[in-house]
């Protein structure tokens, strides 16, 4: 085999990795660009140390464990991502003002395809799409990082104890205790899982269209009549968030009043709907980004409107247009 023919070998070997080692950090920071750069650390670090590499292990199982160094030094900062629902309690609508925080306070969301890798498992492939979702990531935030390390690879990833001890140099009753010491700080933390099914059932598929026609006709009594009466409504990068039909309403018709007249385009992010939300071009035709709107959706009712507004980030990470044309 030449050189060449071997160093593509390599490539094409730890590419393979590349969502499922997405995922993983993406579940270990809570940031989405911040787990793509641990992961292309992760595969250089890899490449550059595979003739070290001696087989005692599978290559995945090589992989998570430089990954998880690569992260477990990223969290050393002591920063950990945040909904605004984890900060403050709900913003009444006479109080609503828009106020920033920092990019590194959110937790941030995720573009399916690049964190969920195809498994022919349903089981399988329904507990990964679980441990995406925002609320579940949220609630890792609240682990130390190596407890957060042991959670994701025992629960979501269903490794042996003895596997992550190998892991993580330590023995397999720290591994037990980790977990359960995570177990109970995650019980302790609102970590409810939407109930939306995948593929989409057929009421959830109707929920959503009667949501894009209330939305996008800016029809609120068509739009509450969705939401679940305790629905919550947060826009990253501000901290405020509402609650009820009242002040999402409100909010919508005075704050938000310029969303009048948008379109949203389908998407999927963190396991669950989403929608690219485009606001109206105030300088001209068309429409311009606005939002990436990630749904919760329980009961039969739209529980969580998730709109992360930060555009020139979220928009070419999903692939998205960067413009829609008056006809769209």
């Amino acid at each position: 085999m030449s050189d060449l023919t071997a160093a593509a070998d390599i490539d094409s070997r730890l590419e393979g990795h590349r969502v499922e080692l997405t995922g993983y950090c993406y579940r270990m920071l809570g940031a989405a660009f911040e787990a793509e750069d641990a992961v292309q650390e992760t595969l250089v670090r890899a490449w550059r140390n595979f003739d070290k590499f001696e087989g005692r292990s599978s290559l995945r199982s090589w992989l998570y464990r430089i990954a998880t160094n690569v992260c477990l030094d990223m969290l050393k900062a002591g920063n950990k991502r945040a909904r605004p629902v984890d900060l403050t309690g709900p913003t009444p609508l006479a109080q609503a003002a828009l106020s920033p925080l920092p990019e590194n306070t959110w937790l941030e969301p995720m573009p399916d395809g690049h964190i969920l890798p195809t498994v022919a498992d349903p089981a399988e492939a329904a507990v990964a799409r679980e441990s995406v979702r925002l609320a579940f990531v949220a609630a890792l935030q609240h682990l130390p990082p190596k407890q957060r390390a042991v959670l994701i690879l025992r629960e979501v990833l269903a490794w042996k104890a003895s596997e992550v001890a190998e892991l993580l140099d330590t023995s397999v009753a720290s591994v037990n205790s980790a977990l359960q010491r995570a177990r109970a700080t995650l019980a302790d933390t609102d970590s409810t899982a939407p109930d939306t099914a995948n593929p989409l059932d057929e009421e959830q598929r109707k929920l959503l269209d009667r949501y894009v026609a209330a939305f996008e006709g800016y029809d609120m009594a068509a739009l509450t009549a969705l939401l679940h009466e305790d629905a919550v409504m947060t826009m990253p990068p501000f901290d405020l968030w509402l609650q009820g039909h009242d002040d999402i309403a409100g909010f919508m018709l005075s704050i938000g009043a310029s969303c009048e007249g948008s379109r949203l385009v389908a998407t999927e992010a963190n396991g669950t709907p989403a929608f690219a939300h485009y606001k109206p071009n105030p300088d001209g035709p068309g429409f311009v980004p606005w939002a990436v709107q990630v749904i919760d959706i329980a009961d039969g009712a739209i529980t969580g409107m998730h709109c992360f507004l930060d555009t020139p980030r979220w928009f070419p990470l999903f692939g998205l247009p960067d413009h829609l044309d008056a006809d769209a």
